[in-house]
């Protein structure tokens, strides 16, 4: 799992580009300073996600307002976002989200219960 800017292309394009490949955590928060955003960020353990910063100075009024739509995240606090691997919103916190509670949740998820059947390792 590595942190990544989204930075080519659009942030529906590049959620676009993981649909069925990998899940998606938004780490949002208005700046990268924000004490939410960097508790999040330390809290995650490796793990079959893709981790988007979203910081919202940086996005373009079009990212800001699919941001917004695709999730109902508001631009003036931290929301953390768990995006399945269908590209549907799974878990929305406005506090950092716990490892456990992330895990957990995915651990439910039946795409998971089918990868945790066939054998497929998550660290």
């Amino acid at each position: 799992m590595g942190a990544q800017q989204y930075g080519s292309g659009s942030l529906e394009q590049t959620l676009r580009r993981h649909h069925w490949q990998k899940r998606v955590l938004l780490v949002a928060a208005p700046t990268p300073a924000h004490p939410d955003f960097k508790a999040q960020k330390a809290l995650l353990a490796t793990r079959d996600f893709l981790v988007l910063d979203v910081v919202y100075t940086r996005l373009s009024d079009a990212d800001k307002q699919f941001l917004a739509q695709k999730t109902g995240v508001s631009p003036r606090s931290f929301s953390a976002v768990l995006i399945g691997k269908d590209g549907g919103v799974k878990l929305k916190s406005a506090r950092p989200m716990a490892p456990a509670t992330l895990f957990g949740t995915v651990d439910k998820m039946p795409m998971r219960r089918q990868e945790m059947r066939r054998g497929v390792v998550q660290h």
